[in-house]
């Protein structure tokens, strides 16, 4: 197993979808940049993030947003290509909620709370002034 922190843009708005067995599903592709000067490079990961906390995520994650992403790097092959994918753990909204609200917003989240994942209602979710984490 290849555990993973990656930081990116999202190249599309993110998808939720369901399985036919019901269980839920987010997935969107992750633009990172590696390398620097002549030798820079852009890498794209497939990312899901499976079960509760997807469908929530899908509502929040746009085009270009930067986010960063932990989870399960592998790769698949398709008509002779190879892909990356991450099966992601934990995805964090960087510069935390969109929408241009001047409501004060949550502190910011200690590492050590429990995950959005775990929690019963994701509408809820407290957006830190940094970083939204599911």
């Amino acid at each position: 197993m290849l555990i993973v922190t990656m930081a990116g843009n999202l190249g599309k708005d993110a998808e939720y979808k369901e399985t036919q067995g019901g269980k839920g599903l987010c997935s969107f592709p992750v633009a990172a940049t590696v390398g620097f000067g002549d030798k820079k490079t852009t890498i794209w990961i497939d990312v899901t993030k499976w079960g509760e906390g997807a469908n929530g995520l899908s509502k929040h994650l746009r085009k270009g947003d930067k986010i960063t992403v932990t989870g399960e790097l592998s790769t698949r092959e398709h008509n002779g290509k190879t892909y990356l994918q991450c099966r992601a753990d934990h995805v964090a909204l960087q510069g935390g909620q969109k929408g241009g609200t001047d409501a004060p917003q949550e502190p910011q989240r200690s590492s050590r709370q429990a995950p959005v994942d775990d929690l019963a209602d994701l509408d809820d979710v407290p957006f830190a002034t940094n970083n939204a984490i599911w």
